[in-house]
């Protein structure tokens, strides 16, 4: 049997804003392009791989963090996929945010970006909400930390029209309502946070939450039960909805 490929470190920001009325609060969703290598076409937070660029950038930045470069990666890959520069130091304005951005398109470190225009970071705005590790055969595998973030004022998000095609802001009740319906797709580990997401009124709701749930790694696996086969996750990890039919769980 072949081995799975060993899983690429990555991080994923779950941006978070209220609602224009009284409301759920809205989550920035990223549509990957359908020609991507992993997740295509589906409904993401912004987020990628950790690069070393970002280990640099975290023994500057954040010395004091473990997960500096995860923090640092999350931040970097929204300004990147979506044009916002969320965790700044004073906050980035319109101008500066789309500076980082072009910078990091052209390939030049984040860190003396920040330099140049006179910005800092504030990694301790991002609150760890989970860490997913699926191992399911795939070209890539990877081993994510998901982290919670409130979203800069008034700052407009659009598509990087490379890995990303379109942004939205919904909130996770409304996305899930898409999913269901059939209008976008959005893999496994996506879905769950959703679902974990849909029950909070408020970004601190959701931190707390977070503060009761140590951050663990999730790898799901297939358990035989009445009625087939199911992808499973633990119960006791802040999540609604543990388990799903192994069909519909792939097919997503």
């Amino acid at each position: 049997m072949d081995e799975m490929p060993e899983p690429i470190p990555a991080a994923t920001l779950i941006l978070m804003r209220p609602a224009p009325r009284d409301g759920a609060p809205e989550l920035l969703m990223v549509e990957r392009a359908k020609t991507m290598a992993f997740a295509a076409g589906a409904l993401v937070f912004p987020g990628g791989r950790i690069d070393p660029e970002d280990e640099v950038a975290a023994a500057l930045l954040a010395p004091q963090l473990s997960d500096g470069a995860a923090r640092i990666a999350a931040i970097r890959e929204t300004i990147e996929e979506t044009g916002i520069a969320p965790a700044l130091l004073p906050p980035a304005d319109e101008e500066r945010a789309q500076a980082l951005r072009r910078g990091l398109a052209a390939g030049e470190p984040f860190h003396r970006l920040l330099e140049a225009l006179g910005v800092g970071i504030d990694p301790t705005a991002l609150t760890p909400f989970a860490r997913w590790c699926p191992n399911f055969r795939e070209t890539r595998r990877f081993d994510t930390l998901f982290y919670l973030a409130e979203a800069p004022d008034d700052a407009p998000a659009s598509a990087d029209r490379g890995e990303a095609v379109r942004t939205f802001w919904a909130s996770a009740e409304a996305t899930l309502a898409e999913l269901a319906a059939g209008r976008a797709h959005a893999i496994f580990p996506t879905r769950r946070n959703l679902e974990r997401l849909a029950r909070f009124a408020s970004l601190e709701e959701a931190r707390a939450d977070a503060a009761r749930h140590a951050v663990r790694k999730i790898t799901p696996w297939v358990e035989e039960r009445t009625g087939g086969r199911f992808l499973c996750i633990p119960e006791d990890a802040g999540y609604p909805v543990t388990a799903e039919p192994l069909e519909t769980a792939r097919r997503s």
